[in-house]
């Protein structure tokens, strides 16, 4: 019998796919307490304090929300899963992770995250992958930190939180640490942040500096410098992941690609050289998106036929947007059963590398 709006959303397969939620959020209880610790210090900076600041802080039912489903890896998580349908979630260290620390903080609890997300996983191994983080000051002791969880831990990928104190994997600085990823044919999750606080402060008298734009702007733009930079001729291999439907890139590859060539022809910025391809090139061979918060067909379908339908897959954003709905929006998608199967679960499994096996005997 065919699931109506008024039915159960059901775990299992039974609809001929598993769900796999490839961006949902977690935070252990220690790094809650350094930013509680970072407010009451005034330390952090204002998107700091205007993202995680007010999560922390609020008394609204959705923040509320928010804080218990972060740090639980277990029951509450389990249940709001299986209300929901979802087989599998990847977790990842949530923003602005440990990208506001100094390097002997950011290492500290960049290890701690990962030991505890490891022990998650193998708690619930048909429930759960998770993703590593580092402290991205300190770059040998976070391909360390990578390399562990990659190969000790088993984590599947580097959650990467946007800008690191107002920088970017395009500066070189970082590079060793994006050629662990692509040695280690992992993937990177490049989620959003606030916009780094040289120029958040529009943003913030508008109300837009988070989700609502603010993020998309944000990532997009670490995106493009990575891109424009020369990070994927360095590493061809390398692979990253974007969420919110590519955080609107997919619409603009015509014209990334006519002025990148113009600018590039003008010599009118000394940061702008010739690439080996093109800027839409990059986005259809090195990196995929998830759906995350963004349910609507229309979008989902657009960026498949541009982007490629191997590179589009299901995510939630659990805990910031949880609503059952949003599943059967995308369960609805008028797609052949065997692309909407690689939809939700197909792809996720080959591009985190997730054992198969394993969740079927969920």
């Amino acid at each position: 019998m065919e699931e109506t709006d008024r039915e159960p959303l059901r775990t299992g397969g039974r609809q001929g796919y598993l769900r796999i939620a490839t961006e949902e959020a977690w935070a252990p209880p220690a790094l809650m307490d350094e930013w509680h610790r970072m407010i009451d210090a005034g330390e952090g900076g204002p998107g700091f304090r205007s993202l995680i600041g007010h999560y922390l802080t609020s008394d609204s039912a959705r923040a509320r929300f928010i804080r218990d489903g972060l740090t639980d890896a277990g029951e509450l998580r389990l249940a709001h899963m299986d209300a929901a349908g979802i087989d599998h979630a990847i977790l990842a260290l949530t923003s602005p992770g440990t990208q506001t620390l100094d390097a002997d903080r950011g290492r500290a609890l960049a290890e701690l995250a990962n030991d505890q997300l490891a022990d998650a996983v193998r708690a619930h191994p048909d429930r759960f992958s998770g993703l590593a983080a580092v402290g991205f000051e300190d770059v040998p002791a976070a391909v360390a930190e990578l390399e562990r969880g990659v190969t000790r831990l088993g984590l599947h990928g580097l959650i990467v939180n946007s800008h690191i104190r107002g920088r970017y994997l395009s500066d070189p600085f970082f590079w060793p640490i994006l050629e662990a990823v692509e040695a280690l044919d992992v993937p990177l999750y490049l989620h959003p942040n606030t916009p780094n606080d040289a120029i958040i402060s529009t943003f913030l008298e508008s109300g837009l500096d988070g989700s609502v734009f603010g993020f998309q702007v944000e990532t997009s733009l670490h995106a493009l410098k990575m891109i424009t930079s020369g990070v994927f001729d360095r590493f061809p291999r390398l692979r990253v992941v974007l969420g919110h439907l590519g955080e609107a890139l997919p619409y603009w590859l015509y014209r990334l690609d006519y002025m990148h060539a113009g600018m590039v022809a003008s010599h009118r910025y000394p940061a702008i050289g010739p690439l080996q391809r093109r800027i839409s090139d990059y986005l259809r061979d090195n990196v995929w998106i998830t759906t995350s918060g963004m349910p609507a067909a229309e979008p989902i379908l657009f960026a498949r036929q541009v982007l490629g339908p191997e590179r589009v897959m299901y995510a939630m954003d659990y805990p910031y947007e949880y609503s059952p709905d949003e599943v059967r929006m995308q369960d609805a998608l008028s797609l052949p059963s065997a692309e909407k199967r690689a939809f939700f679960e197909g792809i996720a499994i080959d591009v985190f590398g997730l054992d198969e096996a394993a969740l079927r005997r969920a």
